[in-house]
């Protein structure tokens, strides 16, 4: 059986909710933030050096990445939530599973940096809120063709980019000036699936 090493408030919830969308059966290793620092505990050390999460393991196989991850799994257990090989849907998917983390989380991750600062990080303001807005309103203009983010059928691609999004709308301005994405986040949220993984992975704060 899989097992995800699971912390809470983190990328490692989408893990979860794709293995529900998957109905394979996994088991859950939960782990809690420092209270104070909202860092990883160290005991997520001794399965990754990183101490980060998400982790799983499949069997001998120990991955870490939610990216790879993803890849991993929907080609391994789930590929109709992938489109078909070298197809320009394919390689529309490939780019959002690396878009998430390589290009949207790093002004996310300012933003946080920049807030906790304050007066510090003054003159880093513009810049941060400039990319974000810039980020936005591409991912907004995305979703005016099609329901979806690789088209008119979900996909792993919309799991992955769910993270970024939920911490969009909590500390970064994604309001209802952006319906699309709004209505998105509205609709993965309400996936049966989606449910199922947040009463296994406990309470997640970027839930509706």
């Amino acid at each position: 059986m899989i097992r995800v090493h699971h912390l809470n408030n983190s990328r490692s919830q989408r893990v979860l909710w794709l293995l529900e969308e998957m109905a394979v059966p996994y088991e859950v290793v939960r782990y809690q933030r420092h209270r104070r620092t909202m860092l990883a505990p160290e005991e997520l050390r001794r399965v990754h050096p990183l101490g980060k999460s998400p982790v799983i393991e499949d069997g001998d196989r120990k991955l870490a990445e939610t990216g790879l991850i993803i890849e991993y799994l929907v080609g391994r257990y789930g590929p109709d939530l992938m489109p078909a090989a070298d197809t320009d849907a394919y390689w529309r998917w490939k780019y959002w599973l690396h878009y998430a983390e390589g290009s949207l989380m790093p002004p996310l991750l300012l933003k946080l940096v920049v807030d906790r600062l304050g007066l510090l990080a003054f003159p880093a303001r513009p810049f941060v809120k400039s990319q974000l807005k810039l980020h936005l309103d591409f991912l907004e203009a995305e979703l005016a063709a099609a329901p979806w983010f690789v088209g008119e059928r979900f996909s792993a691609a919309d799991i992955m980019l769910s993270f970024p999004l939920e911490a969009a709308r909590a500390r970064a301005g994604l309001d209802a000036t952006r319906p699309k994405l709004m209505d998105f986040l509205r609709r993965i949220q309400s996936r049966p699936a989606y449910r199922r993984a947040l009463e296994k992975g406990g309470p997640y704060r970027y839930a509706a």
